[in-house]
């Protein structure tokens, strides 16, 4: 059994930017893709393209953020790999729907006996706490591992293995815990991202969502820093990270 403590964020895909001959942007300072699609988008707009005003594309991108001016935002998408979370957290992640998309391991399909489990950040340094957690964690994945073999066995006469291993782990699943680790690949534009970082980063908010979210702006700001550069990480008053957005739901 192995018990993680951390969740793994990681950047699979990001905007690919094609700018059009024709209508050529004078572009100023360095910029990634996809804040220069966001700056192609608000440009069109107004044919700005000449940039009048001189601004570098964070300058740019900036007095939109001020504005309030969300929408050009909406057609720059990254894709980020989420790895050493629980179920419990994603079931939280995918209540954001507007601007998502998620593909999340199936444990009607996938062998949990050897699974992995996501120790609570609450729990964690309490010698007590975790040993109990441990505990109650090796019992479900031992239930678990008893109901598929008895599962297979009800199911012998199922002529297609793979159909008989479907069916006793998708009953099996049951008695695993809320802390069983999943994976999942989610997709979302930057308008959606940054409404759900402002409400994930929030001190109120629970624990291993909010560790998450502290993750993926890291790995969003050293991406587009034009586009995640105003959010702020400090500490908690519990010595946990949090964080809070300059520019409120644009």
């Amino acid at each position: 059994m192995n018990i993680l403590r951390e969740p793994r964020v990681t950047l699979v895909a990001r905007p690919q930017f094609v700018e059009p001959a024709h209508l050529a942007i004078a572009w100023k300072g360095p910029s990634t893709d996809g804040e220069r699609l966001a700056e192609f988008a608000g440009r069109l707009c107004y044919m700005s393209q000449r940039n009048p005003a001189g601004r570098s594309t964070a300058e740019y991108l900036e007095n939109i953020l001020k504005q309030g001016h969300g929408s050009v935002f909406e057609h720059s998408t990254y894709v980020l790999l989420l790895e050493g979370i629980s179920r419990s957290c994603t079931h939280e992640l995918v209540r954001h729907r507007a601007g998502f998309g998620y593909s999340q391991l199936s444990q009607r399909y996938v062998d949990e006996s050897e699974a992995n489990f996501v120790m609570p950040p609450a729990i964690q340094g309490d010698p007590v706490m975790e040993e109990q957690w441990q505990q109650a964690m090796a019992s479900a994945q031992a239930s678990y591992v008893g109901a598929v073999e008895r599962l297979m066995q009800k199911y012998r006469w199922v002529e297609s293995g793979v159909h008989r291993r479907k069916m006793a782990r998708e009953a099996a699943r049951s008695v695993l815990p809320n802390g069983t680790e999943t994976k999942i690949v989610v997709s979302a534009n930057v308008r959606a991202w940054r409404t759900m970082l402002e409400l994930r980063l929030g001190e109120g908010a629970e624990l291993e969502i909010r560790r998450l979210a502290v993750m993926i702006l890291r790995t969003l700001t050293t991406e587009a820093p034009a586009l995640f550069g105003d959010f702020e990480i400090y500490p908690a008053a519990d010595g946990t990270e949090c964080g809070r957005v300059g520019y409120h739901k644009v």
